[in-house]
């Protein structure tokens, strides 16, 4: 191409603290400001709401007024209904939008356009991107054992393979995670990239401890308390700051039940959590299931060791076991304690960890990530 190409990126929202935001925010800002692509943002929601992370000012924002989010507190029939409702003016509106606009490429981020967007015939290339794990995406089955839950979960599966071979590229973050996409052929592999590589990182020497997470369930927020616990019997002379949006109340009251209130600290979401991570000498990653695990790559970058449950999919891909952190038992609390209370007794080794950690979590920087995401979109427009 002779122009540099346009790029239209569909998802939610930008206001809320989480981890899809940040990613997103982080390329959008590298296409407009360093490869000089012009690039869209289209949101459903959030209308009234600025993005969290910082925009850059190149990129254009286009807000449909959609607000899927009223579905959340309407009961069952009526969310049905209302949804059908919504989704037919979403596909309008995006359509029109996309014409309008006449993209190179557009990419989904896996919302509910993904129900429709390959039959909008508006000549743009259409590529799929998953910020969650094939097992844990939509999976119904893990909420209820509701019978008519489960059909619905298998009918709208079928579904979601039938969309996803539609797509000119369908993108995950780990080998772990392509490995089970087996019905979809074009598939890639390129990982989260990191929002920030601090040249000053910490030492390692003050005794806190860190995790960062939006709280749901997840995170295991709850199972880091119960850690937690165990921790605080042996050290109680350090401390647990967790980082993080959403409802907090069920995890206020559990750290009270566990009376761990005195060095467990919740904190609300933070611009500046790059000061925090360097304030600390531990992070923690307790989920039940991650898409990658952008927290562990963020502490790793500010040069401290992450103790991690090897969940699915993400902490085994970015985390090399003994040498910049440590991977435990999915769900083990027990064994989570134990290896935080290992780092914590031995500085030395905690030292080291940190310092491989900043050094190898080097392969996920920005520019090297960005890299492989302008190929992929140039390699499509060739086609």
């Amino acid at each position: 191409m002779d122009r540099k190409p346009v790029i239209v990126y569909c998802t939610s929202s930008l206001y809320i603290p989480g981890g899809i935001e940040r990613v997103l925010t982080t390329k959008a800002n590298y296409l407009a400001d360093v490869a000089g692509y012009t690039v869209y943002i289209i949101l459903t929601d959030g209308q009234d709401k600025s993005p969290y992370y910082p925009l850059s000012s190149q990129i254009r924002l286009i807000q449909l007024g959609i607000e899927f989010e009223e579905l959340w507190d309407l009961p069952l029939y009526k969310k049905i209904i209302v949804y059908l409702q919504k989704q037919r003016i979403y596909k309008c509106k995006l359509r029109n939008v996309l014409f309008s606009i006449k993209p190179d490429i557009t990419v989904s981020l896996m919302r509910r356009e993904i129900n429709f967007i390959t039959s909008i015939k508006d000549g743009s290339k259409k590529v799929g991107e998953l910020h969650i794990n094939k097992k844990n995406y939509r999976n119904f089955k893990t909420e209820t054992n509701n019978f008519f839950k489960k059909m619905l979960s298998t009918f709208w599966s079928k579904q979601l393979i039938h969309k996803l071979q539609k797509l000119d590229q369908f993108i995950v973050l780990t080998q772990e995670d392509k490995e089970d996409w087996k019905e979809v052929k074009k598939i890639s592999v390129i990982p989260n990239p990191l929002p920030f590589y601090p040249e000053t990182f910490s030492q390692c020497t003050q005794k806190n401890v860190i995790a960062v997470g939006r709280f749901s369930h997840e995170k295991g927020f709850d199972l880091l308390a119960q850690a937690w616990k165990i921790v605080c019997r042996k050290h109680n002379d350090w401390h647990l700051q967790l980082y993080g949006g959403g409802d907090k109340t069920s995890l206020y009251k559990l750290i009270l039940q566990l009376n761990i209130t005195d060095s467990f600290q919740i904190n609300e979401a933070t611009t500046d959590i790059l000061k925090k991570y360097t304030e600390s000498s531990i992070c923690i990653l307790s989920s039940r299931f991650e898409g990658f695990g952008m927290s562990i790559a963020e502490a790793m970058s500010c040069g401290i060791p992450v103790v991690s449950f090897n969940c699915p999919c993400g902490p085994r891909y970015i985390i090399r076991d003994g040498e910049d952190g440590i991977l435990v038992e999915n769900g083990n609390v027990e064994q989570l304690a134990d290896k935080i209370c290992y780092l914590i007794e031995n500085e030395h080794r905690r030292k080291e960890m940190g310092r491989k950690a900043h050094i190898n979590i080097k392969r996920f920087e920005t520019e090297q990530i960005m890299s492989q995401w302008i190929k992929l979109f140039e390699g499509l427009l060739r086609i």
